[in-house]
């Protein structure tokens, strides 16, 4: 069952053009395939291992969709997730610091959004260590200021090697619990703030923590080791951290993005080697980045460590296998996708019957065949625009005009504004006046 609250954040995503953030079940068509491998990997994280899948697809296979589904099943599981997208200006994959603190900005548990969640999942750890403390009897309860720092010692006995590496980490933790205990919530905010690698933190609560500077890229992977020591203290089974997009390295310039491959490289080693127990690394890329000249092929011990065999039947790919390669929609699945939005739509309509009987499954195979068509007849890239029509254009005025009725009222129109560049390139052309020459 979808609550109504979280059935109006996807249609509401859908009316937009975008991917829910969550209640992808609802709309999920050929994950199946997927699912009892995803779900042996992450129990085998949850038990202390760490993981790393690619998820492989052009333009429009639903790349983000499934990561983000494996997110939300990962979420189910008791784990804590964060999507980052990697980017030459706003997330360069070669400044590993600027990762982590987007992991942190977007860090979501089932039960706090992102951009909350991480003083959610420290002060956690922190609550459990107070129980362990006081569940051990070597300090009074009545005792507040031995309880502080009996929990502040265990806090840096259970980051182990982690507070070796990376003092900086136990002493911010310290000063964070003892900026709580005396009520000093602004210095507590900015000390977590500094936790989660923002720059710009004022260097008097800095200097609450003994610290000076900004996380660098080195200091980057110990507090990421750090963090996942805190989750799996504070009872999560692990992280699914997602860097989306990584097919933008092909576009940055040669040093850029040798560097950006490397720290790749480096990441996926350091999961091999068992540094990050609790770590489930996902990125997603086109064919082209796999397997051009610009992308991994450049740095041939990446390009080892991600080649997967896709020669035989896509039926027949090894969900296992260090790739995911997602065969992309067929006209069949994008109309079983539109009759379960149809039907989550009509189950918070004034008239679900109206609904389902007007936007019957022959109407949205229509409307389907009608997108793709529009589209170059190209299945794969047309889910975001045909679901985006059938919501915001079909079943809004079906839902609010009584005597609408899109086969005889509705005409698809799309124009070129609301079309990304792969759509538009797919789109077909009305004549040959179209048709751009490059002479």
């Amino acid at each position: 069952m979808i609550s109504p609250h979280r059935r109006r954040e996807i249609i509401d995503a859908l009316r937009r053009g975008t991917v829910p953030q969550q209640g992808l079940d609802a709309l999920a068509v050929g994950t199946e395939r997927y699912a009892t491998a995803i779900g042996d990997e992450l129990d085998g994280v949850a038990a202390g291992g760490a993981g790393f899948k690619a998820v492989r697809g052009e333009w429009g296979s639903g790349k983000t969709f499934t990561v983000r589904w494996i997110a939300e099943l990962a979420r189910s599981r008791g784990f804590a997730t964060a999507e980052v997208q990697i980017s030459e200006g706003e997330t360069p994959l070669h400044h590993l610091e600027t990762v982590y603190r987007r992991l942190c900005e977007r860090l979501t548990t089932s039960d706090s959004p992102s951009g909350t969640a991480l003083q959610t999942v420290v002060d956690s750890w922190f609550y459990a260590l107070h129980d362990d403390v006081v569940s051990s009897g070597s300090v009074a309860t009545d005792d507040s200021a031995s309880l502080l720092d009996a929990s502040t010692t265990l806090a840096e006995q259970r980051l182990g090697d982690v507070a070796r590496r990376a003092p900086a980490l136990a002493a911010v933790l310290r000063a964070y619990r003892q900026a709580l205990a005396d009520n000093r919530v602004a210095d507590a905010q900015g000390l977590l703030a500094w936790l989660g690698g923002q720059p710009h933190v004022a260097a008097s609560i800095k200097r609450t923590a003994g610290i000076r500077g900004d996380l660098d890229h080195d200091g980057a992977l110990a507090f990421l080791g750090g963090l996942l020591t805190i989750l799996r203290g504070a009872g999560y089974s692990g992280l699914v951290l997602v860097l989306d997009e990584v097919e933008t390295l092909q576009r940055v310039r040669r040093d850029t993005r040798d560097r950006a491959l490397n720290a790749m490289r480096q990441l996926i080693d350091e999961v091999d080697q068992g540094r990050f127990p609790g770590l489930y690394l996902m990125i997603t890329g086109t064919p082209a980045f796999f397997d051009g000249p610009q992308g991994a092929s450049r740095l041939p011990p990446l390009a080892q460590r991600l080649h997967t065999d896709f020669t035989t039947e896509a039926r027949f790919d090894n969900p296992r296998a260090v790739q995911l390669r997602l065969p992309g929609f067929d006209l069949s699945a994008l109309v079983e996708v539109g009759g379960r939005v149809r039907d989550l739509y009509a189950a918070g309509a004034s008239d679900p019957e109206r609904i389902r009987r007007v936007c019957d499954d022959e109407y949205v195979r229509i409307l389907a065949q009608a997108v793709t068509g529009d589209l170059g007849g190209r299945v794969g890239v047309a889910p975001r625009l045909f679901l985006k029509k059938l919501v915001g254009d079909v079943l809004d005025r079906v839902d609010q005009f009584a005597e609408f009725d899109p086969r005889a009222d509705y005409e698809l129109t799309v124009v070129d504004g609301e079309l990304s560049d792969v759509e538009r390139n797919a789109r077909a052309a009305a004549s040959v006046d179209e048709i751009d020459l490059d002479l």
